[in-house]
């Protein structure tokens, strides 16, 4: 059986330090994305975005503008259904001092199947993140701060 999986994502940008990517391990995969994840039944995106970023991050957040949407077919990683991706520039309204960020890709503490790292939009890289979608927006993020 096919299905939809809505997937929500934010793009946190701090002018000193980039923007913030969430590294990760489940299901035996390793992957790097935005922070975010799966809209559940009855959610709207935005309160989504919210309660994911409260459940990674520890912190409250804005959600600003639209970014982006997938216009492509997306198959899961991880299961048989069609992923669709919608990214939000978001805020942050409070300091994120419950994290401990890293320089390195996954950079796991103890007992963790996460961790987050900073990445300078200057040495921001396709190849930082590992879908498809995500691949897709930091092409055009990267169109953007050229301009």
């Amino acid at each position: 059986m096919s299905y939809f999986n809505v997937r929500v994502y934010g793009l946190l940008i701090d002018p000193e330090r980039g923007i913030l990517i969430s590294d990760e391990q489940a299901e035996g995969k390793r992957f790097s994305k935005f922070p975010g994840g799966g809209l559940e039944l009855g959610e709207g995106l935005k309160d989504a975005l919210k309660r994911e970023f409260v459940e990674e991050c520890e912190t409250d957040i804005e959600v600003l503008e639209h970014f982006y949407t997938t216009d492509f077919y997306e198959k899961s990683s991880f299961n048989d259904s069609q992923v669709l991706s919608i990214y939000y520039f978001v805020k942050e309204l409070h300091p994120l001092i419950h994290l401990a960020f890293t320089s390195k890709p996954f950079d796991f503490a103890e007992n963790s199947d996460q961790s987050f790292r900073w990445i300078p939009l200057k040495d921001l890289k396709v190849e930082d993140v590992t879908f498809k979608t995500d691949q897709t927006v930091v092409e055009r993020l990267l169109a953007q701060v050229a301009l």
